[in-house]
This record gives C-alpha cells, structure tokens and sequence, in this order.
C-alpha cells in the first residue's frame, strides 16, 4: 500500500507565544498538497495561537498529550474534548517523555488512547525503549508489551483511525539516531505484531520515527518501507530544518 507520509513537529514545552505564530506561519507556507501531511504539536498554552494560523490551511494541529478522564475534578488536567474544541485533530499518547518523566505506565497510556478516539480525536500512540532496555535485548518485548496494552483494551480495528510512532528513548534529544536498518526492523516489527491479527490494518497503519531526526538523516530514514515519516522534536523548532525534513519526506 502507498501511504501517504506524516513530518509532524513536537514544539515540547518551547517556544515564546510569538515564536510558535511566526513559526506555524512558516509550516502553512512551507506545507504543499502534493506532499506529505504536517502535524504540529504546540504546548497546550499556545494551541488557540497555532489554531488561528492554520485554520484553513494544509496543517492540521494535535495535543502533546490528554486526560483520560471527560470531565471533573481533575486540577491541570487537559480533555480530548477540550482538545477537539481548541482546534486539535491529532493527540499524542504515551510520549515517552510522559512515561519516563511523568511515571505514565502501559495501562494509563491506553486509557488515554481510548480517550481520544472517543472525542474525535485521531491518537498517535508512541512506543520505544530505553537504552538499558535495548542494551538488554528487551526492544522488542518493551514495544510489544506498549502496543499489546491498547490492543486488549480496543482491539487492533482501532488502528483504522490511529497513527504509531516509534521513538527509541535513548535517541530522543541526543543527536543520536537508530541506525536506519534498526530504525527499520523495529517498524517491521510493529507492523508484523499488527498483522497477525489483521493484516490490511497492519498495510494501512502508519509508522513514524522519532528521534534526532535531522535534514541529513530524513531521506534514508524515511525511503524504508516501513517508515512512514517522522515525529521531530528539536528540529521542528527550526523553520529551515524542519522545512528541509519535510521536503525530503516523498509521497
């Protein structure tokens, strides 16, 4: 199957409120119908902002993360709902800086997955590894592990309308980048995982990669078969950089 690609940018908690309009301008500009889909993630703060520059436009905008919860007494807290009505198609769900920082485990990630699709909202759940993790030979059943617990809670008929992005934990914010053959066999993986119970959902899924994904790796990491573009981090804080990943995404 052709899927169409993604460059999403994760702004993390960055950016000045200027910054994040005059940035967002740019990726309106930047964002062409031939080519891949952009996805930008402000900080919640800012999501009206961005709203504003990309009504209308080829972007679409997404949450750095949700509630599990609708409603209530829930002090900080941000709902899929609220999300919806801020503009957002798109939620991150598990970041692993949520998991590793913020202590959200397996259970809790899929809770917010089932949050989402129920306001509406298209989730990107994000799966990877630590080092530690990796360096032990435990990748593969880490990720499963992560994927298997939405799995059982909505079923892999979910994944119609969900993306997956895999972001080694020990490559995000380093400057250190999977090697593209590792990149890809763990894509593979997840794919292959997807397909013993439904294989056209598997074809259909789309699998990004994050992790200090640069102008000079985007091309290679992005022509694997599995790879079906990129959630960026720190290079999506650069227009010229961000630009230039996304131009080297071909549909």
């Amino acid at each position: 199957m052709n899927r169409r690609l993604i460059v999403a940018g994760n702004w993390k908690m960055n950016l000045r409120r200027d910054e994040a309009t005059v940035l967002a301008q740019i990726c309106v500009q930047t964002a062409r119908p031939e080519g891949p889909e952009m996805l930008l993630f402000p900080s919640h703060g800012w999501l009206s902002d961005v709203a504003r520059c990309v009504t209308d436009s080829l972007v679409e905008m997404g949450g750095q993360d949700l509630s599990e919860y609708t409603a209530g007494a829930y002090t900080g807290e941000v709902s899929a709902s609220m999300l919806k009505e801020l503009g957002c198609k798109y939620a991150l769900v598990g970041h692993s800086e949520r998991r590793q920082l913020f202590g959200e485990d397996n259970a809790r990630a899929a809770a917010k997955f089932v949050a989402a699709r129920a306001a509406g909202l298209i989730p990107v759940l994000c799966l990877g590894e630590s080092l530690q993790q990796r360096e032990a030979g435990k990748a593969e059943s880490v990720i499963a592990e992560q994927l298997d617990a939405v799995v059982a809670l909505v079923g892999v008929a979910a994944f119609r309308q969900a993306i997956i992005a895999y972001e080694p934990v020990w490559a995000i914010g380093t400057g250190v980048t999977a090697a593209t053959q590792d990149a890809q066999a763990i894509h593979a993986f997840i794919r292959s995982k997807l397909a013993s119970q439904d294989a056209k959902i598997a074809d259909f899924v789309r699998i990004l990669y994050g992790g200090s994904v640069k102008p000079g790796n985007a091309a290679d990491l992005f022509a694997q078969p599995d790879i079906d573009g990129g959630l960026i981090g720190g290079a999506s804080l650069d227009a010229e950089s961000f630009a230039a990943i996304y131009n080297a995404a071909h549909v």
